[in-house]
């Protein structure tokens, strides 16, 4: 049975004392944040939150046993530790694992305060409920009372089928108006008369007839008026990205399913700034909990603990990204190029090697433009914005890929160029497909139709197929994804006991055998 905290207690003295002391250094250092509340847990209740993403409680399903089993076991093996977890909230909770040393809890609290101030001030989490910690169990709540009364089973498998598609809403919405109204299906008039449309064709006398109403004019405007016919019967009138948001209002389910989606889909939009900030986010932190410690927070006795467990967070790994090292070392080359003045046309023209390597103007800018950086960026925007080629050749990035031939991950580049695209690829759209819902009424029959919108890398067939069956328990109706594989233009389908592949637009024939002589 998972099991996660209700209630805060509060602090025992001596942590009380220490909190005042990292909330007071934060502060000084110009950081802002909600008040913070600390809660000291052992390592299941720990695990237990964390397996709800962070949160106290929320509502039930498997998929939150199966986290805190393996967070349990990653645990009990010595595998992984949790030191700290933070909630977006005002006011914001965290929690300390009670086994940790004083220097650890120190060290966390530091930590912690760098992620509220990034919680309050950056424009990503603007948009963000700042009383989800309430929310979330009412959510629990009504999921529970809807299993009460249709069963654990038959609601847990329709959750199934929403977190399926959790990933497919439009991250950018809560900043852009994209459409004025909600979407609804295409309805009869009700018997009302259509209001009059002019045809293009004019009253004239009969030997005047083809100069008033000449025939082309009149076939161009029938044209015209055709097309616009049907552009108003399109549905949605454009492509529609939150995929989660056109099946709310379309899709013909119950009440008790609508709400059970849409909660799904506030939970999608609440965690999102969170993945589209990973690198800043977490960088931001370290930078602080660094500052913080080293001037202020580590007594001669806390080094040798406090230098073992940065080495661990910030050490690098020839297989993955480490957002705790690439954030917090972005942040402290802005600092030191904005301190030097290594900004502006001056610098961008020089091409003096030594003088580049020795420049500084004394512009002493590089802690205002941090805060700066982190109030307006994300992920991408900043590795976009300050990722330099110096700082590549300083850190030795590379990209890497898998070879097919050796069976292993292997370096494909350094060259700068192409590690920088790699790395911006992986953060656009949170390293997710980008699809929209182009036809909600695919041939007439209430169908829908998908697309992605192909970048290069093709879609996991097993993945997609999947999805589209819980997407057709969700539309009641086919459904269909149109998407590239193995440089054809596919369309995945399925019809509710089968599914249809289907390929609409093959390329020449020389193409294809060149493709698979390769």
């Amino acid at each position: 049975m998972l099991t996660a905290l209700h209630n805060f207690r509060p602090l025992p003295p001596d942590l009380m004392k220490i909190q005042e002391q990292m909330e007071d250094h934060a502060r000084d250092y110009g950081l802002d944040f909600f008040p913070t509340i600390f809660e000291v847990v052992d390592a299941n209740q720990l695990n237990a939150v964390a397996a709800y993403g962070g949160f106290p409680t929320r509502y039930p399903h498997w998929r939150f046993g199966m986290e805190y089993e393996r967070l349990t076991k990653g645990y009990s093996y010595g595998l992984q530790k949790i030191y700290e977890l933070v909630i977006n909230n005002d006011p914001c909770y965290a929690y300390l694992l009670a086994s940790n040393a004083l220097t650890d809890h120190k060290l966390v609290m530091a930590h912690v305060y760098g992620h509220c101030d990034f919680f309050k001030c950056n424009h990503w989490f603007s948009k963000t409920n700042r009383h989800m910690i309430d929310d979330m169990a009412n959510h629990g709540n009504r999921i529970r009372r809807y299993m009460d009364r249709w069963g654990v089973e038959e609601v847990e498998t329709f959750i199934d089928a929403c977190l399926s598609i959790e990933d497919l809403i439009d991250i950018y919405s809560p900043f852009i108006k994209r459409r004025e109204s909600v979407h609804r299906a295409p309805m009869a008039n009700n018997g009302e008369e259509e209001p009059e449309v002019h045809s293009g064709r004019f009253d004239a006398k009969g030997y005047m007839e083809r100069f008033v109403n000449p025939p082309a004019a009149l076939a161009q405007e029938a044209e015209r008026k055709a097309a616009e016919s049907q552009k108003k019967q399109q549905f949605p009138a454009r492509p529609e990205r939150d995929v989660m948001l056109f099946i709310i209002e379309n899709a013909p389910l119950k009440s008790w399913q609508l709400d059970v989606l849409e909660i799904i889909r506030d939970e999608a939009y609440y965690f999102a700034p969170q993945g589209q900030t990973k690198i800043m986010n977490e960088g931001w932190a370290t930078y602080w909990h660094s500052t913080i410690m080293t001037r202020h927070g580590i007594q001669p006795a806390d080094l040798i603990c406090y230098c073992d467990h940065c080495a661990g967070t910030l050490a690098s790994s020839p297989t993955r990204l480490n957002p705790y090292k690439l954030g917090v070392e972005l942040f402290r080359d802005i600092e030191d190029r904005w301190n030097r003045g290594c900004y502006g046309e001056d610098w961008e023209r020089c091409d003096d090697l030594a003088a580049k390597r020795d420049w500084n103007t004394g512009a002493g800018l590089g802690r205002e433009k941090i805060f700066e950086v982190r109030k307006i960026h994300n992920d991408l925007t900043f590795v976009d914005e300050f990722l330099t080629l110096d700082f590549c050749r300083t850190h030795k990035l590379f990209s890497f890929g898998y070879n097919e031939g050796s069976g292993y991950y292997e370096i494909e580049s350094r060259e700068f160029p192409k590690v920088k695209q790699q790395l911006l690829f992986n953060l656009t759209n949170l390293g997710r497909p980008i699809i929209h819902v182009v036809d909600g009424n695919y041939k007439n029959r209430g169908e829908l139709y998908l697309k992605h919108d192909f970048n290069g890398v093709e879609l996991k067939t097993q993945y997609a197929t999947d999805t589209l069956v819980n997407l057709h328990r969700l539309w009641g109706r086919p459904v269909h994804i149109e998407t590239t594989l193995s440089d054809e233009k596919t369309v995945l389908s399925y019809d509710g006991s089968q599914h249809h592949t289907r390929v609409t637009d093959p390329p020449p024939a020389a193409t294809k055998k060149q493709s698979k002589e390769h």
